[in-house]
């Protein structure tokens, strides 16, 4: 395990995952766990802003994060609190500033996020004034990566149904985040970072989910200049990463990837002969209860 891990998730905890039971495909009888989701809503000071489905264990971050990305708060805002009320769902984001974004509200646009994310307003605002810092990714650093990720104890694992996102430091994670949406997973880490003055400069940023613009548009807002996927990209996305000078890597699983933009901080160092290919034990499509029953495809 990670020696720079902050933050993960529990797999035990009680809150997150549910026992059920059922058949299989032959008509036998079997108990799985499924992920728990649970309406969260949030107030900025005091307008409600939306509803979101989500695992409700990292409130307060996915809220911060949530108005992060949708330009609701500023990086340099100043947040006077943040109270959860678990009994109600309800989270509220205090500033001492006045907060006016009927306008925004009204201006909606379906994300392709599993859950159905939501972004109000406009979707690229202040997106071609971020300049992302120069930084190199070791493909060593890459491989090793990949292989503590891969074996974190994670809820997806567990119960399957969710999405996985990772602010990482070199070969190291620091902080990894799952929820039913990959949105939420991903505000809930810039949550975090805003909460923790953490910066994202010299970070590299991990997901299980595609690469889509809402992804390459959060990841540059966070000031991350890297991006890593196990899954696939969209044409949009990978526009918006060019445009944006984003390294971005995709379908990365044992010794492969592909990257199709930001090639030029990709530094070789890693001799592939050494690397193995990725274990079906830790293939992450896999939940626990499929690889007891052999269903690894």
């Amino acid at each position: 395990m990670s020696d720079l891990l902050r933050v993960q998730p529990d797999p035990s905890d009680p809150r997150l995952t549910r026992r059920v039971t059922g058949i299989d495909h032959t008509g036998k009888p079997v108990e799985t766990s499924v992920t728990v989701e649970r309406p969260l809503t949030l107030y900025l000071n005091g307008q409600e802003i939306v509803t979101m489905m989500t695992i409700l264990d990292r409130p307060e971050d996915l809220a911060i994060g949530y108005l992060l990305n949708q330009g609701m708060l500023r990086h340099d805002a100043v947040v006077t609190g943040v109270d959860y009320d678990d009994d109600l769902g309800v989270v509220v984001v205090r500033t001492p500033e006045r907060t006016d974004f009927e306008q925004k509200l009204r201006k909606k646009t379906l994300t392709s996020g599993c859950a159905q994310g939501t972004a109000f307003g406009d979707l690229m605002e202040g997106f071609a004034q971020v300049q992302l810092p120069q930084a190199e990714l070791r493909t060593s650093w890459l491989y090793r990566l990949l292989h503590r990720i891969n074996t974190l104890p994670t809820l997806y694992l567990e119960a399957g149904a969710i999405h996985g996102c990772a602010l990482c430091w070199q070969d190291q994670p620091v902080v990894y985040m799952e929820d039913v949406g990959r949105h939420n997973a991903v505000d809930k880490i810039a949550g975090w970072m805003f909460r923790n003055g953490e910066t994202g400069g010299d970070k590299i940023f991990y997901t299980t989910g595609r690469l889509t613009s809402e992804m390459v548009i959060k990841t540059v807002r966070m000031g991350i200049p890297i991006l890593v996927s196990r899954s696939g990209f969209t044409a949009w996305g990978v526009e918006l990463a060019r445009e944006a000078g984003l390294t971005l890597i995709g379908r990365c699983k044992g010794k492969r990837f592909v990257a199709l933009a930001g090639q030029d901080r990709i530094v070789f160092d890693a001799d592939l002969s050494y690397v193995e290919e990725e274990s079906a034990k830790h293939w992450r499509k896999n939940s626990a209860e499929a690889m007891a029953a052999g269903d690894e495809g």
